[in-house]
């Protein structure tokens, strides 16, 4: 089982976008996926075609069961159409009940116990984040073994609000290796709403790569087919397949699929 967390201490660099994607994407290809929406504004819950909820908090506080807190995604809110998926995806639904975690959980290795629980039954399991840094990151994180950075190519965004989420990554790594827990680095950063043809994105794109090299993913276009389908309640792989948006999606999707898990 692989777990895999998208993090970003800036709102609106396309979390929920690659989370849900991501998640989608495994399950079609044939692997039994978990989500889990770890954002107060449930937008993974509401995308997933779900009802905004607290079992991610019952999961978390009241230590209900996986049995208890897990639902369901219908094929069809997520697959592409004709296409039978060849996996299952199962979400663990959030709502503002999640921003009171942090301060109602005394262990922050909790999640790392938990999620091992699924390592027999499940292939994945996806987290969308929240922009607010809390303790729950940390805790995450120590679960995780890979962390995927969406940025936009603003230069705030790409040189602020990424450079926060590192350091705060590498915090938890270190508290985590003092109670002797190896705990996952940044795996990649992914450029969003990228578009080519403006000077400043190119500018921050290179600038990003100087910076970080290998970690920089290649980017994803700014495409009104993402407007669209969030219009139409569809996720991308459901409302346009074939459009060049799916298309580097899916890139992603394959690359995350390949990440091997290189820490104990």
């Amino acid at each position: 089982m692989r777990t895999l967390t998208l993090l970003n201490e800036k709102g609106g660099t396309g979390k929920t976008t690659l989370a849900t994607h991501i998640a989608a994407g495994l399950a079609t290809l044939g692997y039994r996926v978990v989500i889990i929406d770890a954002d107060p504004q449930g937008n993974t819950t509401t995308i997933l075609g779900l009802d905004k909820s607290g079992k991610f908090y019952d999961f978390a506080v009241r230590n209900e069961s996986w049995q208890k807190v897990l639902q369901v995604v219908h094929p069809d809110v997520y697959t592409p159409p004709d296409v039978k998926p060849k996996g299952q995806l199962f979400a663990l639904a959030g709502n503002s009940e999640t921003r009171n975690i942090a301060n109602s959980i005394s262990d922050q290795d909790v999640f790392r116990l938990r999620f091992s629980q699924l390592k027999d039954a499940v292939d994945y399991i996806i987290i969308d984040t929240s922009p607010t840094p809390s303790l729950l990151h940390a805790a995450v994180s120590i679960a995780t073994d890979f962390i995927l950075i969406p940025t936009e190519l603003e230069a705030f965004s790409a040189f602020d609000g990424l450079a926060q989420s590192l350091l705060h990554t590498n915090q938890f790594r270190q508290r985590a290796s003092q109670k002797g827990i190896n705990a996952a680095m940044v795996t990649g950063i992914i450029p969003t709403m990228y578009r080519q043809r403006t000077a400043a994105h190119n500018i921050v794109l290179e600038d990003l790569i100087k910076e970080y090299g290998n970690l920089v993913w290649e980017p994803l276009n700014q495409f009104i087919a993402y407007a669209e389908a969030a219009l139409a309640k569809q996720l991308l792989f459901g409302y346009a397949n074939e459009s060049e948006a799916a298309k580097q999606l899916w890139q992603v999707v394959k690359r995350v699929s390949q990440l091997e898990v290189i820490h104990e």
